[in-house]
């Protein structure tokens, strides 16, 4: 018994080591862009040689993914607002995890909306109208709506001296910042599905140029 509680004693200080070498580097001041005081997470790419309606045919499947694996969200449903050539506009929600544990689950449920306006050549993404549905009950009733301007900005979710998150809406801005990089990869990558490798070694972009 001896034994094990020293062995509990001499990992106690290991675990607590692990949890602090967590690099916020990424998530730190300016990692949230406001326009006009609106949370707006941006990408523009060229696609070279592709007109509108090529481009268009390429990501109109993938919004659409999106929206049809969207969740139910309280007060408004996923939908696409907006679609044609130059513009594609969809609501989407979706789960954002930050904890799950047998019996411990900790998420909300994640909206916003995604346009993609589409010129020849060229792609502009903007993620906009960002809102989290978060401490629900079992019957997904109860739970509190917070807008991503007064939850995950650098006024709201970092401390007085813009060195650390705030523990409760740091955790938000993390899976957030992450969501809208990966949302973005995901719209370059589709114009290599086609032509991507079984089994790629090393991924390698073609008909992209990143701005």
């Amino acid at each position: 018994m001896k034994k094990f509680l020293l062995l509990l004693a001499l990992c106690l200080p290991l675990t607590t080591q692990a949890k602090e070498k967590r690099d916020d580097s990424p998530y730190m001041k300016g990692a949230v862009p406001e326009v006009n005081g609106i949370v707006t997470f941006s990408k523009a790419f060229k696609v070279p040689g592709k007109s509108k309606q090529q481009i268009y045919s390429v990501l109109k499947p993938w919004i659409t993914n999106l929206v049809d694996s969207s969740i139910e969200a309280p007060g408004q449903y996923a939908r696409t607002t907006m679609d044609t050539q130059d513009t594609i506009v969809a609501k989407v929600c979706e789960w954002q995890i930050y904890k799950q544990k047998v019996l411990n689950l900790d998420r909300s449920r994640f909206r916003y909306t995604l346009a993609v306006i589409i010129e020849d050549g060229r792609v502009q993404l903007k993620q906009t109208n960002l809102s989290y549905y978060y401490g629900e009950d079992m019957e997904g009733n109860k739970g509190q709506i917070y807008r991503a301007e007064e939850w995950i900005t650098d006024s709201r979710s970092l401390n007085k001296a813009q060195t650390k998150l705030l523990p409760q809406s740091g955790k938000f801005r993390r899976k957030t910042v992450d969501r809208a990089k990966e949302l973005f990869e995901q719209a370059m990558d589709a114009f290599d599905q086609k032509e991507a490798p079984a089994a790629p070694v090393v991924k390698v972009r073609k008909g992209v140029v990143e701005e």
